[in-house]
């Protein structure tokens, strides 16, 4: 995961390994648990359509 802290404030994620896959919380720990959800909910979504789940690090 890659996080961006925004001019505005709070913080962008973004999860290269998934693509599309990007979040954002008003805190760094809001913004790493929004990211969770983010990734819950991408594999969620492949497998609702039947597409393949690629492996994925989670030592995060």
């Amino acid at each position: 995961m890659i996080f961006r802290e925004e001019d505005e404030g709070g913080f962008t994620v973004l999860v290269p390994d998934l693509s599309g896959c990007i979040t954002f919380g008003e805190t760094m720990e809001e913004a790493t648990e929004m990211a969770k959800e983010a990734i819950e909910l991408y594999f969620e979504s492949l497998q609702a359509h039947g597409e393949k789940q690629k492996k994925f690090r989670t030592d995060w």
